[in-house]
């Protein structure tokens, strides 16, 4: 029988594509995390059917990474303001030279010479157009399993009482040993380096604030750590 028969099994994977439409807002947020996901994505998402595209009005290098540009190797570019902004997407000049109205440069991947092609201009009327006829095919089927918050171990309440959350954690300790020798407190450091979600990250900083551990949120910027980085042990000590 056919791999793909009705009555198999085995069913065919949806292919799955990734679009960011201005990637500078999300570097702006969390760089370094926005990075380090787009580069293991354009590693290993397309040998299972997911594709990225990444789209920025502000071709910077603090948008377009090096390690960005490493691990995507096609690029194009359309008409851009300086000879800079065309070597950061494609690293050649040329873009700033361009007319403009769907007038672009391709770099295929694995080439080192870009081509100059041109994309039909899609009107907005035209957009609409397209969008309602998609509508029309029938009504979309969401995956609701994908909006709800994941379930993390540590955060439910002992007994069954309560509003769902509990003050205690198991890696309260190991959090705070790592803020202090850090030297600065952040959601994304606990994630990464005690691998778990965002919301239990968050929890175990509001804890720390509480405690007097860390300080109060400044913007983006990392909480300022209150403590010295021996307080635990002496604390530890202390109890003994």
């Amino acid at each position: 029988p056919s791999l793909f028969e009705e009555d198999s099994e085995h069913k065919p994977l949806p292919y799955i594509v990734i679009i960011l439409d201005e990637l500078a807002d999300l570097m702006m947020l969390d760089g370094k995390n926005v990075e380090e996901s787009i580069t293991r994505l354009a590693q290993m998402a397309r040998a299972v059917g997911i594709h990225l595209i990444l789209a920025t009005q502000r071709p910077s290098v603090d948008v377009i990474t090096g390690l960005i540009k490493a691990n995507v190797p096609s690029r194009m570019s359309f008409r851009v303001a300086t000879k800079v902004d065309s070597r950061t997407i494609l690293d050649a000049n040329g873009s700033e030279s361009l007319l403009g109205r769907g007038d672009m440069l391709f770099l295929a991947p694995g080439s080192a010479r870009v081509q100059r092609v041109h994309a039909p201009l899609v009107t907005e009327k035209e957009i609409a157009q397209v969008v309602e006829f998609w509508r029309s095919q029938g009504e979309a089927e969401y995956e609701k399993k994908f909006l709800e918050a994941p379930k993390e171990e540590g955060n439910s309440v002992e007994g069954g009482a309560g509003d769902g959350k509990d003050d205690h954690d198991e890696l309260f300790e190991d959090a705070v040993r790592l803020v202090l020798d850090f030297g600065k407190a952040s959601t994304s450091l606990l994630q990464r380096r005690l691998r778990i979600g965002y919301g239990r990250a968050a929890h175990l900083i509001d804890l720390m604030e509480r405690d007097g551990i860390v300080g109060a949120a400044d913007g983006p910027k990392p909480r300022e750590v209150l403590k010295r980085p021996d307080w635990i042990d002496e604390v530890e000590q202390a109890m003994r």
